[in-house]
């Protein structure tokens, strides 16, 4: 295991297998991966590319076949630490109907607290605390099933942060919302990065949210394929395409305009960078 404090989430040579009819479907091969505190990072994959496997390894959903995972230096097979781990590593689903428990949105924020033996005072600053963090507060006595998708996440998303993990991993968290629903999901867990120092790890196959991460890791076939910042990953952009995955629009545009013989910087990820190199490009600069 890496020697640093730093590191939250860490794998080596971590190996899963899916047993079915006594047969195992290999679906994970030897990852090792090093995720440290407070950084965000995005992690690609096409549908089956084991993305989403990887991600329930973080919270000992799942455990390894072969290798080790571990959480803040805890190994995931330790049955005994199973309770910390899951303090220290919370998850939200793609649905979040399914994580949505109780009549009233204050009642669902406090299910987890109370189940770990909080203080009700304490649960009680929790559960406000954390409405307010996802800008859920008003809402807090309506029904949770009464709300849009994107309100419904940021529910789920509070009852996580009630809990005061140091990392909140999604797994395609967004897939099920409309645009609207989706920036109020990102807009929140930017800010719980950048204002409360949470780790996170967002499985998700929207190149535009993965442009704002920190790191990107592309996993395809249960590997590793590439891990980098989000300039240096989508720079692949033929290695991504042949392997099912999109790049950003602005990204693809100055491929293409390169493959036709022009000089354009190779690394674009935004609308603003890419008109700042059409303007250059145009002007003969």
């Amino acid at each position: 295991m890496e020697n640093t404090e730093q590191v939250l989430l860490q794998t080596e040579n971590l190996e899963f297998a899916y047993e079915q009819n006594e047969q195992q479907t290999m679906v994970l091969h030897g990852i090792n991966l090093s995720i440290r505190k407070g950084e965000f990072v995005a992690v690609l994959g096409h549908n089956g590319s084991g993305k989403s496997t990887l991600a329930k390894h973080f919270n000992a959903i799942y455990l390894p076949t072969k290798g080790v995972v571990y959480v803040d230096g805890i190994e995931t097979t330790n049955e005994e630490m199973l309770f910390e781990i899951r303090q220290h590593v919370g998850m939200v689903f793609q649905n979040p109907d399914n994580q949505l428990v109780a009549t009233l949105v204050e009642e669902d924020v406090a299910f987890a607290p109370e189940n770990l033996g909080i203080a009700p005072a304490e649960i009680r600053r929790r559960v406000d605390a954390a409405l307010k963090q996802v800008d859920m507060y008003e809402y807090r006595e309506h029904s949770p099933h009464q709300l849009s998708g994107g309100q419904k996440q940021r529910v789920a998303i509070a009852g996580i942060i009630a809990m005061q993990p140091e990392c909140i991993v999604l797994d395609e968290a967004t897939a099920m919302l409309d645009p609207r629903g989706r920036n109020e999901v990102m807009k929140t867990i930017h800010e719980l990065n950048r204002k409360a120092g949470a780790t996170i790890v967002h499985i998700t196959h929207y190149m535009e949210e993965a442009v704002e991460a920190d790191r990107v890791i592309v996993i395809d076939e249960g590997k590793v394929l590439l891990d980098g910042t989000p300039r240096y990953v989508f720079q692949h952009v033929s290695l991504l395409k042949k392997v099912g995955l999109d790049v950003p629009q602005v990204t693809e545009l100055m491929a293409e305009l390169a493959e036709a013989g022009l000089k354009v910087p190779d690394d674009i990820l935004t609308e603003t960078e890419c008109a700042d190199a059409l303007e250059k490009l145009l002007s003969g600069q």
